[in-house]
């Protein structure tokens, strides 16, 4: 066989065609520092958000827990004021000390020992005992059952508590049931002056 000389070396006169593989050619090394710049800076963003939200995660967390301890106990202690005031109420029904038989005594003796100690058990868990009497009348921590005429007191003070009110952790649990007077002088707002 003869050979071509026209067919010998057909690829070294064939023109090439310049690709990317051959190229040797630099990438645009701008465009690709910034795009990682701004791949860096969202990574960034994304993990100072992420952290911020597990910040405010475990701080509602811990604000629950703190309101769960002030205030879980709130229901209990609502039905725990019904015996507090059944005890008040035995012991303001008892006569005076001076007709009751020495043998009753020690028991009217025992019950007020109780009602102290429950009213200290309640104090220890937050629960405190709003003071009324004498006060002027607050809506915010009284509410009025009946309005008693008395001139010698300033309108709007509170002269009878029918039921007392109590705050647990400084809210309220139980408005007092007070009776406040009318027909007496206005009460004067407390000035700011000295």
């Amino acid at each position: 066989m003869a050979s071509d000389p026209s067919a010998g070396d057909a690829r070294a006169e064939m023109p090439v065609e310049p690709s990317d593989d051959n190229l040797d050619i630099p990438a645009k090394p701008e465009n690709e520092l910034d795009q990682l710049r701004a791949e860096k800076a969202e990574a960034q963003d994304k993990l100072l958000r992420a952290l911020a939200e597990a910040q405010n995660v475990r701080r509602r967390a811990q604000q629950d827990v703190e309101r769960e301890r002030k205030f879980g106990i709130e229901r209990f202690a609502k039905d725990i004021l019904s015996v507090a005031d059944n005890l008040g109420r035995a012991l303001s029904a008892l006569p005076d000390s001076g007709a009751i038989e020495p043998a009753l005594k020690n028991v009217i003796v025992g019950v007020q020992a109780t009602e102290r100690e429950l009213q200290s058990v309640l104090e220890r868990h937050g629960v405190t005992r709003i003071e009324a009497l004498g006060k002027p009348f607050n809506a915010e921590f009284h509410q009025a059952m009946m309005e008693i005429e008395d001139p010698s007191v300033p309108s709007g003070t509170v002269v009878q508590e029918l039921i007392p009110g109590y705050l647990i952790a400084g809210r309220l649990l139980r408005a007092a049931m007070v009776a406040v007077s009318k027909g007496g002088p206005a009460v004067r707002p407390a000035s700011n002056e000295n």
